[in-house]
């Protein structure tokens, strides 16, 4: 599954159909396509994993899924989901994606405060909605898109070896240094991300995602094939990363010492 950085290249890579007409429309998604035809692109716009299409008074939302991917100028053998064809300017093609028509105008939907990858990511909001889950596992808590917007599974991987947090560990029994550093990693390694995958050097970069001995300590890392509630793939050093657990938290502290 693409994550925001690789989101934020395909925006890129798309910009130069900014303004264009779409002189034809195909596909074979059963939404109604031809909505698009004859219109003209009035931007490109990336929100977390979310890819928008904008037009006058309404987007095209195109979601990669598990499986998803996009050819510009290169089309495929097989049938997209989507095809925007603007003629002698080129064509882009959508395959095996997730496509809804959003109404009005995109910033009436979404919170871009949300988005790690965006000029408007807010650390303290991002804060704030973690205070309201401490049960909430880490592995889980950066997954969840409603805070963490564009990251992944490959991010969370590493921004938790980063930050030397075990995966297990609840968003609550984090010392607030800790839950800061999360935070702040989140937004950060995305970016190095984006730089990396820019210069076909992302693979190389991988600490722990896909790896089976620590960098750091050089002991075998641990492999769950699914952990938490959103039951993804993780990779982990037990050695070094820390597992903070509820009964570790200051608040657990400060009560025992006043019995």
């Amino acid at each position: 599954m693409p994550e925001g950085p690789s989101i934020v290249i395909l925006r890129e890579q798309t910009a130069a159909f900014r303004g264009r007409k779409v002189l034809r429309v195909g596909g074979n998604s059963k939404l109604d396509l031809s909505r698009m035809q004859g219109c003209r692109i009035d931007d490109f716009r990336s929100w977390g994993k979310h890819f928008l299409i904008c037009f006058d008074g309404f987007a095209m939302r195109v979601h990669f899924m598990l499986f998803g991917s996009y050819r510009i100028d290169d089309p495929k053998d097989t049938a997209p989901r989507l095809t925007l064809d603007f003629g002698k300017a080129g064509r882009i093609d959508f395959y095996a994606c997730s496509l809804k028509y959003i109404e009005g105008d995109p910033d009436e939907t979404y919170d871009w405060s949300a988005d790690v990858m965006s000029d408007a990511w807010d650390p303290k909001a991002a804060r704030r909605k973690l205070e309201k889950m401490p049960g909430t596992l880490v592995c889980d808590a950066l997954l969840d898109q409603d805070v963490f917007a564009g990251v992944g599974n490959i991010i969370k991987n590493e921004v938790l070896f980063r930050i030397r947090v075990h995966p297990e560990s609840a968003v609550g029994a984090l010392p607030a240094r800790k839950l800061s550093e999360m935070i702040a990693q989140a937004r950060e390694y995305s970016f190095d991300f984006l730089e990396w995958k820019k210069a076909f050097v992302l693979r190389k970069h991988y600490q722990v995602h896909t790896r089976t001995i620590c960098p750091r300590c050089s002991a075998r890392l641990q492999y769950r094939a699914k952990l938490g509630t959103r039951q993804r793939r993780s990779f982990f050093c037990g050695h070094c990363q820390r597992l903070y657990s509820q009964v570790d938290s200051p608040t657990v502290r400060v009560q025992r010492q006043r019995k």
